[in-house]
């Protein structure tokens, strides 16, 4: 290699003094191209090398020392290309001012003459310019190759037009990859190279799509993946032979690797809260926007605790400005900024642990709780009025058996939640027979809600609609394995039971 830097450096010198004395064509600006051509590895002159530019000047080849000339090339930067049958071409970029001589040196590497090169990869999947793509999205391509026996990799490289960001994923040998978490409303450019070892990498065209945009979705919801939760948001709709269907719309807003769940929407700050294992082991509040964008972490010191993180609660309050939240034996309350807080607003006098709670919209000083003992059971539901910490309405008490998903309406007159009428008390907090019941504060009476729900089967996480015209709840086996689902009950309609999502739980809406 010193050999060959020596040589070209010797023949710049050569160039430089000859060319200074020559005279510019017409007054037009020019220079030369020169250069040698050697095989890599062996540093062997290689001759009868094509030398070809790009913008195009003379087309010349190597001389027996592996020399070529390229002489009155306009001032200009250009792609200089070598060529010879048995080598990969090779190509660098050189600039040619005036009077000068610019160099430029070649290592050819030996080709494979009994391998060719795989085909050009065809894209088929995303179409190009095709709009309104999901945010998963499965990329997949054709592609061959002359050699039967080459075992082609593949490459795709995807990259963010709002940010410029490239990432790459490889493949062996699958025509196909499918990428998650894209991002709304944004234009992203796709290519896929393949390669067989041997030869160059081949590249694809270049194809583009635009993912959709922020839906106005109506539900929030969990979906178990990889082991943790992660929050979906989701809509109703009405296929057009008039049949409703399920899993509309549907929009990942955590991702899989935190464990993400009980999301709470609240229409005034247009926000979504949600509980989130943090650093620690802690469940702690979060907020994000309703396209999932703004993640941010809300409590901290004091974060959410209760009898088994999946039957904790919390919910929003006073319009958005607060949120209620309980640890243990306490209610705090904390801004959704992370300010304010750190002193209980109430705490049960017999130390058992808070798990839910829900505010009343239009009495700010009424909330609604349920309590349990360590095990889950000796459960009560009852409103707390904060300005005195007492209690005002017993909902529900002294039965044996589980009680949650609790809700109350805007004038806190209905309470919706769920028994487990089996009366089980069993270490697993397992349940059997779990039933919705509304509970009539100015009648003081308790009436179950007549559902579809078959033996064998609970309904939980029971929510009122916006319009306290229905509600919302999750239905499931109650066998350990049972497979959740979302369903939607309306008051007074011939068809009370509509399935909304499929393999879903902790529905909310607002």
């Amino acid at each position: 290699m010193k050999t060959i830097k020596f040589l070209v450096s010797l023949l710049l010198l050569v160039l430089v003094i000859t060319t200074c004395s020559e005279e510019q064509i017409d007054g037009v600006r020019i220079g030369t191209i020169n250069g040698k051509v050697v095989s890599s590895g062996t540093n062997s002159p290689l001759q009868n090398v094509k030398i070809s530019t790009n913008p195009v000047t003379s087309t010349v080849f190597s001389d027996e020392e592996g020399y070529f000339f390229i002489n009155n090339a306009l001032v200009e930067t250009y792609a200089v290309q070598a060529e010879l049958d048995g080598f990969v071409t090779a190509f660098e970029s050189v600039t040619v001012l005036e009077n000068t001589a610019a160099v430029v040196s070649f290592e050819l590497i030996t080709s494979n003459a009994n391998n060719q090169s795989p085909a050009i990869p065809i894209l088929v999947f995303p179409e190009d310019l095709v709009t309104e793509a999901d945010l998963e999205v499965e990329f997949t391509w054709e592609s061959s190759d002359p050699d039967a026996n080459d075992e082609l990799s593949y490459t795709l490289e995807l990259r963010n037009g709002s940010t410029n960001e490239i990432e790459l994923f490889e493949t062996e040998q699958d025509t196909f990859y499918l990428a998650s978490n894209l991002q709304l409303s944004t234009t992203y450019f796709w290519q896929v190279k393949v390669s067989d070892d041997t030869n160059e990498e081949v590249s694809s065209s270049i194809s583009q799509f635009t993912t959709i945009t922020a839906p106005n979705n109506s539900f929030v919801f969990v979906k178990e993946e990889n082991g943790n939760s992660v929050v979906y948001s989701g809509d109703e709709g009405v296929s057009d032979s008039g049949d409703d269907e399920v899993d509309v719309s549907l929009l990942k807003l955590t991702s899989e690797t935190n464990n993400s769940f009980r999301p709470r929407t609240n229409a005034i700050t247009n926000k979504i809260a949600y509980l989130r294992t943090a650093e620690g082991g802690n469940t702690q509040i979060f907020t994000m926007n309703t396209d999932g964008s703004n993640k941010t972490q809300v409590t901290n010191t004091i974060p959410v605790a209760g009898f088994r993180f999946d039957h904790v609660d919390f919910c929003w309050a006073q319009n958005g400005s607060k949120l209620y939240y309980p640890y243990f034996d306490k209610l705090y309350d904390i801004n959704p900024d992370g300010s304010g807080g750190g002193v209980p607003l109430f705490a049960t006098t017999d130390g058992s642990f808070i798990s839910e709670v829900e505010s009343v919209v239009f009495d700010n000083d009424l909330v609604i709780l349920k309590t349990n003992t360590v095990d889950g059971y000796n459960a009560r539901i009852f409103t707390v009025r904060l300005s005195t910490e007492t209690e005002e309405t017993v909902i529900v008490e002294g039965l044996p058996g589980a009680l949650g998903g609790i809700d109350i309406t805007a004038n806190g007159n209905q309470v919706v939640y769920t028994r487990d009428l089996s009366g089980s008390q069993n270490p697993n907090y397992r349940q059997f027979q779990s039933r919705v019941f509304i509970y009539d504060i100015n009648a003081s009476t308790n009436t179950q809600v007549d559902t579809d729900v078959l033996i064998g089967e609970n309904d939980l996480d029971v929510k009122f609609a916006p319009n306290e015209g229905g509600f919302i709840f999750t239905r499931s086996s109650s066998s350990i394995d049972g497979i959740p689902r979302i369903l939607k009950y309306q008051f007074g309609t011939s068809t009370q039971e509509v399935e909304l999502f499929t393999a879903a739980s902790m529905p909310d809406w607002d």
